[in-house]
């Protein structure tokens, strides 16, 4: 059986988002929940990696990360003024609805 998407955003991305993705019973941590709060891309790459969390981030040093071939658990990028939080929402719940875990394993989804 196929094992759902659980998100993990950086500081980055607003909390309403979490609260959004939560009210539709998505399981989504924040940096600052995981004590992350100015940790380096890095580090939130390896905790979203062990925790099988797709990152999700405004942030486009993630995409390089990935370009430069870090191993993740998934990345769901975006540009911070492209959406409103209720569309940035919804675009989340479409990704959490057509994938799952294993499919977003290494991927980057612009969003």
């Amino acid at each position: 059986m196929p094992v759902k998407i659980r998100s993990h955003l950086d500081e980055n991305v607003h909390g309403g988002v979490a609260l959004g993705l939560r009210s539709f019973g998505v399981d989504v941590t924040t940096a600052a929940e995981a004590d992350l709060l100015e940790a380096t891309d890095e580090v939130q790459l390896e905790y979203s990696l062990a925790a099988s969390r797709m990152l999700v981030t405004h942030d486009d040093d993630f995409c390089r990360l990935h370009a430069a071939g870090r191993e993740h658990a998934g990345i769901a990028y975006c540009h911070r003024q492209k959406y409103s939080l209720g569309d940035l929402l919804q675009m989340l719940l479409l990704l959490h609805g057509c994938y799952d875990a294993a499919e977003t394993r290494g991927r980057l989804e612009y969003l």
